[in-house]
């Protein structure tokens, strides 16, 4: 019979979630399954976001996990597990390398079969994908900042053709089209030309 610990989690703003709810839904599958409940980890009123330092029961719980204290870890949903995708992963991957496997009930994700097995590792594609991605990001947010700031200086000849364009009634549009600029420069001139007019 597989020994399983279930793992229950309400922050202070979830409403109707309840850890006896989850309890509730977690025993008729354990009964179902013919799994034997051995441990029952709670956090309550700790946000999913918090790490494992701030959650007393998930904390215990992973302690018991290295101890290979049961077979399985039975949770409502991935959402009472935590937040962060990468959290998550870096978790199960601890289970999986003590033979803990993962039951989330509202995702029917188990990874003691072949199809829960196949789901985790495609989660793991996915964080790894997420990571290239930040990291991605952060590049290219990077090259940007050694960038120069602002705008590049017009060419004062340029400036004087969009300044006569404007006097003789060509449209803002137009004048951009002709000389090959952007609107709002051309706009900001006519602003100037106008004020000036004043």
């Amino acid at each position: 019979m597989k020994r399983v610990a279930i793992y229950t989690r309400v922050s202070t703003n979830d409403g109707k979630q309840t850890t006896e709810n989850q309890l509730r839904e977690l025993h008729a599958a354990a009964e179902r399954m013919g799994w034997e409940i051995v441990e029952h980890f709670t956090d309550e009123g700790i946000s999913g976001a918090r790490g494992r330092d701030k959650r007393p029961g998930l904390d215990a719980m992973l302690k018991a996990i290295t101890r290979r204290e049961f077979d399985m870890v039975a949770a409502w949903s991935v959402c009472r597990l935590g937040r962060s995708l990468q959290h998550l992963i870096s978790m199960l991957g601890d289970m999986n390398a003590r033979g803990v496997d993962l039951y989330l009930h509202v995702q029917a994700l188990d990874t003691s079969t072949p199809s829960g097995r196949a789901m985790f590792q495609m989660l793991g594609v996915f964080s790894e994908f997420e990571r290239a991605m930040i990291s991605e990001r952060v590049r290219a947010g990077l090259a940007r900042s050694d960038k120069k700031s602002g705008r590049p200086a017009l060419d004062p000849d340029k400036v004087e053709r969009i300044k006569r364009s404007l006097g003789r009634g060509v449209s803002i549009n137009a004048t951009a089209k002709k000389l090959r600029v952007g609107i709002g420069t051309v706009h900001r001139l006519k602003q100037q030309m106008t004020s000036q007019a004043a």
